[in-house]
Parts: C-alpha cells; structure tokens; sequence
C-alpha cells in the first residue's frame, strides 16, 4: 500500500466540479509535484490533502489510515503556504517554536529541535531575528523549518517559491530537494512552474480541468506527452496538423502541406486526422539544398545559451532552438534548411482543439 494514497478524490462547488475523479498514490519519502495551469484543480487537491476542504467524494489514506474526514490540526501534515505565514512579531527562533508547542512538545526538548531545523536550513545565525529583517529567501526558509520541525509524514507545498526574484527562486529548488533528500518527508507540491516541478520532482502529475491527464517522470512528461494539452502546456512546441497518407505495422507517413513526414507510431490508419508536436530544439537547421524542407528566417532572439528562431515555411512558421556554440547565428531573411528525426516526432491522434493561426504554439 502506498504511503498516501488518494482514490477517486471528487470536489464539487454547487454544479462546478472543481477536482474530478482523481486518483494518486505517493510512496514513502517521493517528492510529487501537482503541474497545472490556474483553475486546474491542483490547488483545491492539495487543500483537501491537508484537511482545508472536505472531499464531496473519494478517500483519503495516509499511512493505511483514512484521514478523508479528519480535521486539519489532527492529521500533523507541515504545510508551506506561498505566503509564507510567518507571525511578525515573533522571531525567527519562536516561529519555528510555535507549532512545537501546538503539539505540547515540552520545553526542554523543543530547544535542539528548532536549532536543528534552523541549521537544516542554514539560518542558525538569523534565530533572534524578526521576519522583517529577513529577505524573502530567508522568510521561505523559515517557512519550511516551520513545517519540518513538527517531523510531519508528509509535507505540503503550495507554491512555496512564487514570491521569490528569478534568479533566487532557481537557487531555492535545488535547496529545497536537498533539504527533502536530507530529511526524507513525502513531499507534495502545487506549482504552475514546469522548470521548478521537472528539476526537483521524482514524478510530475499534470491536471487539466480538474482531472489528471498523465503521471510520470518529468523526462517522460517532456518527451512523451499523452495528449495535445500536454503538448501545449509543458515546454514549447511545434503542433503540425496533417493526415496519415500510409500506415504500416510499425509506423506511418503524414501529409503536412503536401510533405510526407515519416513518424515512429503503430495503430494509425489511412486519412486518420492527427496532430505532430515536435520540440524546436529537435529541429536542425542546414542548407537548403540539405533540408527535409526549406524556409527563412522571419525572426532570430539571443537567449545567452541559446537562439531562438522563426522559420516561414510550407508548414507556416516554425520555432526552431539551436545552442550557442559561439558561431556566427543565421542571418534575418536567409533561407535555411529544417531535418529532424522520425524519433523526435510524437503523434497525437485527432485535430488540433484550437489550432492557432500559425503552426508554432508557445506556452
């Protein structure tokens, strides 16, 4: 039996489902991340894992035990909320202290306890000092000694690093999974930041309209998206709509504007509607005279790392990412050569559910 275990976890609102039909089993010591746009559900999931809301139907299991109606303050889950929640006028040391003594820990051993969340975050020196004068990854860190201290089975995260500049925020998640490898709590975070769940999760759950769409290791979710949704959301994309021109038993061509495009998938049938997603940085650029087909240059953007491109062409127009290699990038306006792989091209069966006005969709 898995360590926390939803099963069927509905939530209605009146007529709205918020949270359809969700299923999800989280082993001992894993770090999930719930991925989703807003409106997704992701939040209210999390919340009826807490306790905060009550689940309209479905259970929840935590360690064997059913916790689906157990109130908050008695299931002993730490939680980190994007606000942080810090009490101002109580002091670094004495806001970690506070939920110790929720749960009447005694004096003498609440001392080493909060001294040694503190060190876990490496804030020891900041004990006496109050929330204001602490900047906001330092506030984020109390935070989370807040809700380790109490040494909960599970610990919540809800959108922990929002709040936090850029540069910071990245810094913040790779402390943040060492500090969960470190202590080994089961984690489960909300975010709609696929860099921060793909860098720091074991397994990523994406929900879509109240209900999850696919379950896996980030690698997978990148590279082997279930749905045209998925596609969309994680990452950029290329979504070529086309029709399956033959089929074979082990996979088939497409017709992308009168292009044959060969792809590595079984089951397809003849005339089959199907939509290609194709990552830009599987994309290459060549010589013309070289490529799968040709195009120009609309629009090229300096990433640092990376250049980014516009490619008109047959096919509309087309992102395409290269690395800096520190050569001289392709010139506005030259025509350019596209090849790629059959490997890289994932087929998603049926027509585009809102086809843009250019082949290229960039979320």
């Amino acid at each position: 039996m898995s360590f926390l275990e939803l099963k069927n976890i509905t939530k209605r609102y009146g007529p709205l489902t918020a949270v359809g039909d969700v299923s999800l089993s989280v082993e001992k010591g894993e770090f999930v991340s719930l991925l989703g746009p807003s409106g997704c559900g992701k939040t209210t999931t999390l919340q009826m894992i807490a306790g905060f809301v009550e689940p309209s139907a479905g259970t929840i299991r935590l360690d064997g035990r059913d916790i689906t109606r157990a109130k908050a303050n008695s299931r002993g889950l730490g939680i980190v909320f994007q606000s942080y929640a810090l009490f101002p006028h109580m002091t670094v040391f004495d806001n970690v202290s506070f939920g110790l003594e929720m749960q009447r820990v005694p004096k003498g051993e609440r001392k080493p306890r909060v001294e040694e969340a503190l060190s876990l975050v490496h804030l020891s020196p900041y004990a006496k000092r109050y929330p204001r004068e602490l900047s906001g990854g330092q506030r984020q860190r109390v935070a989370l000694a807040r809700a380790l201290v109490i040494r909960p089975p599970v610990l919540l995260l809800d959108e922990p690093l929002s709040n936090l500049d850029a540069k910071l925020r990245e810094a913040m998640q790779y402390e943040l999974r060492e500090i969960q490898r470190k202590v080994g709590t089961t984690t489960v975070m909300v975010t709609h930041d696929q860099a921060e769940a793909f860098s720091i999760s074991d397994r990523v759950v994406v929900m879509e309209a109240g209900r999850i769409t696919q379950i896996d290791q980030p690698y997978r979710i990148y590279e082997h998206p279930e749905t045209e949704f998925i596609s969309r959301f994680v990452g950029k994309t290329n979504l070529l709509p086309g029709k399956v021109a033959t089929a074979t038993g082990a996979g088939a061509t497409v017709s992308l504007a009168g292009i044959a495009v060969p792809v590595e998938m079984p089951g397809l049938s003849v005339g089959e509607t199907v939509t290609l997603c194709i990552r830009p940085e599987k994309l290459r650029l060549t010589q013309p005279s070289n490529g799968l087909l040709t195009g120009r240059v609309a629009d090229r953007f300096f990433l640092g790392s990376q250049w980014l491109y516009h490619i008109d062409g047959p096919l509309g127009t087309v992102m395409v990412v290269t690395p800096n290699d520190g050569s001289a990038p392709a010139d506005q306006g030259a025509p350019v050569g596209l090849e790629w792989t059959p490997s890289v091209v994932r087929v998603h069966r049926g027509a585009m559910a809102e086809a843009p006005d250019v082949a290229l969709e960039v979320t």
